[in-house]
């Protein structure tokens, strides 16, 4: 047991373990981690305690894919100030660990957003995992609401920029038709994530792709070579291979008919739940810009002019419950989506998105209908409940 004068213990949850919600059980946080999980009653008499009235106590979430919360955009202010105001605003939605996401965009502007990731984990700015490069190495073909005069080559100049040190953890979506095999070997062995995403490419490069070191599929179905009898493309080649799959659940980028299956081919294994969140999650506002472009919000999701998806007004939260409601997934493996899954695709899984003794004490406190209640990052909650000391 960790020393009294600095430890607290969560009591009164329902406490989510790998297999499931365990009563009685007390989590202690000793500063940014967990101490100890103990029976409520072995606790010391004198630790302070924060009573969780019963509810759901989860590892917090992990959202690999955050454009823009709370009315901003990270394209449009790829600053410090930004990155905590997304942050601040999903954390609302239990997400606790993020990587603000930053749209096809020319160098220049890539070099500031991965320059300000780096001073935000240096300031401390709550939950900030690092950075996620979406683009601008697409196809043109499969570019969704990216802007084409933005898209260029991977060149030795952006492979220096984005293998640079610093910046936490690096995911870059590209293309893997658009580059060969040395560059995405050499993006991994500088510790860059690589996912493929808005790509035309044909199951082959796409399996010689995972072989090189694409470890991930941004937001699996949309933007992407299809299925098909002859050619399974780009979501055969996912859903027959093991990498983690993004999946945005929010009834509108995917059927869930669709994602109930994609997620019985692989029992479940190597799924994340995403947001693609857009400025307009966390705030009331119905339009906002993106790139020049009007976005407007109606029915839940984001479109522009002329029909196209632009994102999301999805939050992590939503898409627990949707997993839940829409998948019909048990509440631990929604979880799992939500917060393990991510951790161990962004290789974080030894501290994050798990309780376990050890871990940081990223955590979130749902209420019967799976709405947050509380949140806490590296045992710092926001006092809601925490009012034991």
């Amino acid at each position: 047991m960790t020393p009294i004068s600095t430890a607290r213990a969560l009591i009164n949850a329902r406490v989510m373990l790998r297999d499931g919600l365990h009563d009685g059980l007390a989590v202690v946080i000793d500063g940014a981690r967990i101490a100890a999980l103990v029976p409520a009653g072995d606790l010391p008499a004198a630790l302070p305690r924060v009573d969780c009235a019963g509810q759901r106590l989860l590892p917090g979430f992990i959202d690999v894919q955050v454009n823009g919360g709370g009315g901003v955009l990270f394209n449009d202010a790829p600053n410090v100030e930004t990155i905590a105001a997304i942050g601040a605003a999903h954390r609302r939605f239990g997400t606790t660990g993020f990587l603000p996401t930053l749209i096809s965009d020319d160098l220049g502007t890539i070099a500031r957003a991965l320059a300000a990731t780096r001073a935000a984990i240096a300031a401390g700015v709550p939950g900030v995992l690092g950075i996620h490069v979406e683009g601008p190495f697409i196809s043109m073909e499969r570019r969704g609401i990216h802007d084409p005069a933005r898209l260029r080559t991977l060149d030795a100049e952006a492979l220096t920029l984005l293998t640079a040190p610093g910046a936490g953890k690096v995911l870059l979506t590209l293309a893997p038709e658009l580059v060969d095999d040395a560059i995405i070997r050499s993006l991994a062995a500088a510790g860059v994530i690589v996912s493929a995403g808005h790509t035309n490419a044909g199951f082959a490069r796409m399996q010689a792709a995972l072989d090189a070191g694409v470890t991930g599929i941004t937001h699996l179905f949309n933007a992407m070579s299809p299925l098909t009898s002859r050619e399974p493309g780009v979501v055969g080649a996912a859903l027959a291979g093991d990498p983690w799959c993004g999946i945005i659940v929010d009834g509108r980028h995917v059927d869930p008919v669709t994602l109930r299956i994609a997620l019985a081919a692989r029992a479940n294994a190597r799924f994340m739940l995403v947001t693609d969140a857009m400025p307009c999650v966390g705030q009331a506002a119905t339009t906002f810009d993106l790139q020049g472009k009007t976005i407007t919000v109606r029915d839940g999701a984001c479109y522009d002019d002329e029909g196209r998806l632009a994102g999301s007004n999805l939050d992590m939260a939503g898409a627990l419950r949707n997993a839940v409601d829409l998948l019909g997934l048990d509440l631990a493996t929604a979880s799992a989506l939500a917060s393990g899954e991510p951790a161990d695709f962004l290789g974080l899984g030894g501290e994050r998105g798990r309780i376990a003794v050890g871990a940081r004490a990223d955590l979130v406190l749902l209420d019967a209908g799976l709405q947050v209640v509380e949140s806490w990052i590296d045992g710092a909650g926001t006092g809601a409940v925490d009012h034991g000391g």
